[in-house]
Parts: structure tokens; sequence; C-alpha cells
């Protein structure tokens, strides 16, 4: 098994040092492996893990709804080594909760964007017709 430091982690992740510092204060980052004084190092699966993390903070999923969607840990996991589907049920339902509350708010987002994008090519329209109508 490979370790990585914070720095590497960090930049394999794409999560700043100080993020990942902070998650793991607030509980979303397991406490990493330390070695020579202390220091930080991760593991490959801690290195996927962080970048689940960072897919659902891109998404603008709040620290707390992250926080509720990974407390029960990795659903295929808990599959594989044969948990029955109806113990997993509540941390599903959680999850279903949680990310259809989530693609409401992202697809509100995506509307507004969507009317700004509209905006901003009416207006790029005009100047190129004012730019046309100045060369002739």
């Amino acid at each position: 098994m490979f370790l990585y430091p914070i720095s590497k982690a960090a930049g394999m992740s794409g999560i700043s040092p100080y993020t990942l510092r902070y998650y793991e204060k607030i509980g979303l980052l397991p406490p990493p492996k330390r070695q020579e004084g202390g220091r930080r190092f991760y593991t490959e699966t801690d290195i996927r893990f962080m970048m689940f993390l960072k897919s659902l903070k891109e998404t603008g999923m709040s620290l707390e709804d992250v926080n509720e969607f990974i407390k029960d840990g990795c659903i295929l996991e808990k599959i594989n080594s044969d948990v029955k589907s109806s113990q997993l049920t509540p941390s599903i339902n959680k999850r279903i909760e949680i990310l259809t509350k989530h693609l409401t708010k992202m697809e509100i987002k995506k509307k507004e964007l969507d009317e700004v994008i509209s905006t901003a090519r009416g207006k790029l329209d005009t100047y190129y017709s004012i730019l046309n109508m100045e060369t002739k």
C-alpha cells in the first residue's frame, strides 16, 4: 500500500491541504494515517473518497448534506460484504431524499443560469450589430 503526503493527496484529489484538514476536523474525512512526527499520509482509497467528496461539493451540496450522505459509509461495500438489502433501506432512502432535494436545487440554478446565458447572448448580438453598422 502506497501512502501519499497531504500535499500529494491534495494535488491528486483537487482539494487543498487546508480543506482536507478541515474535513478531517469536522468528521467528513476519517483521521489519516500518520508517520514521522505526526505527518498525515493518505491511501489511494482515501484519495478516491476525497474525490467523491469534492464531486458532491462541486454540485453545491452543503457540508451538512454531504455529512449526512456519507454518514452510513459506502453502500456498495456493504452490498459486497453480504449485508442484507433490507438493512440498507433506511440509508438508501436517506440518500434518495438528500439527492432529490439537491437535484431540485440544481435544476433551479440551471434555469437561472440559462436565463443569464440568454441575456448575455442577447447583449453580444446587440454589440455585434452595432459594430457591423459602424463598418458599413
